[in-house]
């Protein structure tokens, strides 16, 4: 490499690599970084994540993307939180939502006077605290609202959005700021000392680059491909390994959240979009056919069909490098875990941020840089695994898959962070976890995670007086939900969807 960064080479398109085109375009392009695309119409993306998590709004934010425009183009609806349906046992169901839950009391932490409350009779379920969870449900919605310390004031949110028009707002944007894509399938990856040296495409034209940014998805065709990067696979802890989706014709009044409902052998998601309504079916191919699971898909679908149901085939795991020499990959090709809580869009986004925090200064990247960002997004997989892990362990259902889930050995952190649960209700957060206290609490409770006692700092303050304290919480969130329009009201205000 030379003393700046004189070229960045995007190879494949889709979400991940147009997220990294807006990046490098924008935070790079003026200091004369030269950025290329290269992508191939002949390859189709898989395209499923269709819904996010709070901090896209920071990456948005980060890149100048204008809120409404955005949804507009990607026909995207709003998000409040994911409501887990029959995932303890059938015909219950939670809300893991965004944002904050309830406020301490008398300097205790919420979530340990609730559970105290709770375990004596004198609170009610964990969501009635969440304005956010009644809100979802309620099919109500509101942008944050300057209102002092009103829960008006920190509504936490995300997005649904059509994951193909995505791509190309982006495209639009990163063009916007210089990037040139070139149109062409990759015939050959051409080896180098620093990494990969160059790119041969179909026709005959070689694009060689400074760095270079893995997004061709399943295929990995220069981290795995050409470098050989390695493969961590994570199927004895998450066995599903296929989803059938299909698209459905669109709610009349979407809800703002997304469904998680689970099935005999895997789950089904539901993501209401302005102009349809994301279906999809996660499932373990050892306890059900793809035959079988499209059947379930289709069966539960609210509205018609508006295209053939398609098989995804994954590995749930991750490369063992993600930065290997000059490459880094993103997206599909960095790693797969089934979209139990929109997670696929934001580990693009931190892959992306860690990224930019750590780029070469001037030569080959140094080797101290390369192994922290590789432990470093090694640890987020990791501890985003747990999580979904948890949801699968956390179950009272009967059939084989989720009998053989529960009684499942468990990753160390997790079997820690339920032992610490169960010792009083305590939940500890690592540094830069991605779910908080209020994630971990809204999941273990919501599926029965045993506890035994309550912290005792609780007990300085008697039983009835916080009780008391968590009834004034609860009339503060009934009220201030009367304050939000409808979710569909919030969507029609946005105005027509432009199709890109």
């Amino acid at each position: 490499m030379t003393a700046a960064l004189g070229s960045v080479v995007i190879v494949g398109g889709g979400t991940a690599g147009w997220m990294a085109a807006v990046a490098f375009g924008r935070l790079l392009g003026r200091a004369g970084t030269r950025v290329t695309l290269v992508e191939s119409d002949e390859i189709a993306t898989v395209g499923v994540g269709e819904a996010t998590i709070p901090p896209i709004r920071t990456f948005h934010a980060m890149l100048g993307i204008d809120e409404d425009a955005f949804l507009r183009a990607t026909g995207g609806s709003y998000k409040l939180g994911i409501r887990f349906e029959g995932w303890t046992r059938p015909g219950e169901s939670y809300v893991h939502p965004f944002g904050q839950i309830g406020t301490d009391i008398a300097g205790v932490p919420f979530a340990a006077q609730w559970l105290r409350a709770r375990q004596a009779g004198a609170a009610d379920a964990l969501g009635a605290y969440s304005l956010e969870a009644r809100a979802a449900e309620a099919g109500r919605f509101s942008r944050p609202i300057a209102n002092g310390d009103s829960p008006l004031s920190r509504i936490g949110y995300a997005y649904h959005f059509d994951a193909g028009r995505y791509a190309a707002f982006l495209r639009a944007q990163a063009e916007a700021h210089g990037v040139v894509r070139r149109e062409g399938r990759v015939d050959r990856v051409e080896r180098g000392p620093a990494g990969i040296a160059a790119v041969h495409l179909a026709d005959g034209s070689r694009i060689e680059g400074d760095l270079f940014l893995d997004c061709t998805g399943f295929r990995a065709l220069l981290i795995d491909g050409a470098l050989q990067a390695g493969w961590t696979d994570w199927s004895q802890w998450l066995p599903c390994d296929r989803a059938v989706a299909v698209p459905s014709a669109a709610d009349a009044a979407p809800l703002a959240l997304t469904r998680a409902i689970a099935e005999p052998a895997g789950w089904r998601w539901r993501i209401p979009l302005r102009h349809r309504t994301g279906n999809g079916h996660v499932f373990s191919s050892r306890h059900c056919s793809d035959d079988e699971a499209t059947a379930t898909l289709l069966a539960g679908l609210d509205g018609e069909a508006l295209a053939d149901p398609r098989v995804i085939r994954f590995a749930t795991g991750h490369r063992t490098r993600f930065w290997s020499g000059n490459c880094i990959a993103l997206g599909l090709a960095a790693g797969f875990m089934e979209p139990l809580e929109s997670t696929s869009i934001h580990l693009v986004q931190s892959g992306l941020q860690h990224l930019l925090r750590m780029l070469p200064t001037g030569g080959p990247p140094a080797p101290a840089i390369v192994d922290r960002y590789n432990r470093t997004m090694t640890g987020e997989f990791v501890r985003i695994r747990d999580f979904l892990v948890a949801h699968y362990h956390l179950n009272a259902r009967t059939e084989p898959f989720w009998r053989e889930r529960a009684a499942a050995p468990i990753p160390d952190g997790l079997a820690e962070k339920l032992a610490l649960f169960r010792a009083g209700g305590r939940i500890f957060r690592e540094a830069d976890e991605l779910f908080n206290e209020v994630s971990w609490l809204a999941v273990l409770t919501g599926q029965d995670a045993p506890v035994t006692g309550h912290d005792p700092i609780c007990d300085a303050l008697p039983i009835m007086a916080a009780a008391n304290r968590l009834a004034l919480i609860e009339r503060v969130v009934a009220t201030s939900l009367t304050h939000m329009p409808p979710h569909a009201d919030a969507l029609a205000r946005l105005g027509q969807d432009r199709t890109i």
